[in-house]
């Protein structure tokens, strides 16, 4: 179908958000890792601070990584791979790797996948990569108010203390965009062999 035909197709469905499989170059396998950052109270500073540590931990493994924003409350933290892993194989990687930040500081961040169990903790979310999962979509628009939209970031706009994951709307999206943050990251795609050595050598 035609991008005006997709076009057509939401705007009849009355589609605003664009969420995306889990796959698209490699249907069996994961060329993309994302870590949900979801907060259970309003506080993005813990966001922030979370995600920086799991990105030195990601840095510490050697794989890529970058942050974007949700455009709803949250960030996701994307690392490119190589595609040669399956969903549960890459999912498992991904939980332990989210334990490392969990296990560090238990008062305010959780793994736990059943919400009565986190309270009031920052959920470290891994369970968007499983087959016919779907995350949101960069630059898509959320359906909220002011029009908030999904943005690739840089490491260093994290430092920056009046960030939010709704700070760029469709009237100011495409100039970050044009900032390439992200330049040539999801051409990065790693395997999980190395890394995943190094990991239990870390725990």
């Amino acid at each position: 179908m035609s991008d005006g035909g997709v076009r057509r197709v939401r705007a009849g469905r009355r589609t605003v958000e664009v969420h995306r499989p889990d796959k698209v170059l490699f249907p069996r396998g994961d060329d993309t890792k994302v870590f949900d950052l979801d907060p259970a109270v309003d506080d993005f500073a813990r966001v922030r601070e979370t995600a920086l540590y799991l990105g030195e931990s990601l840095d510490m493994l050697r794989l890529p990584s970058a942050p974007m924003t949700t455009g709803s409350r949250g960030l996701h933290i994307v690392v490119p791979l190589s595609g040669h892993h399956g969903f549960d194989e890459v999912r498992e990687f991904a939980g332990g790797v989210a334990e490392v930040p969990a296990a560090a500081h238990p008062d305010r961040l959780t793994t736990a996948a059943r919400r009565k169990e986190r309270g009031d903790r920052l959920h470290l979310d891994v369970q968007r990569n499983a087959y016919a999962q779907t995350a949101v979509a960069p630059y898509s628009v959320r359906a909220e108010p002011g029009a908030p939209v999904a943005v690739f970031l840089g490491w260093d706009q994290l430092d920056d203390p009046d960030l939010t994951a709704r700070r760029w709307t469709i009237a100011d999206a495409v100039e970050q965009a044009r900032t390439r943050p992200w330049g040539g990251l999801m051409r990065r795609g790693r395997a999980l062999g190395p890394a995943r050595r190094r990991l239990d050598a870390m725990v």
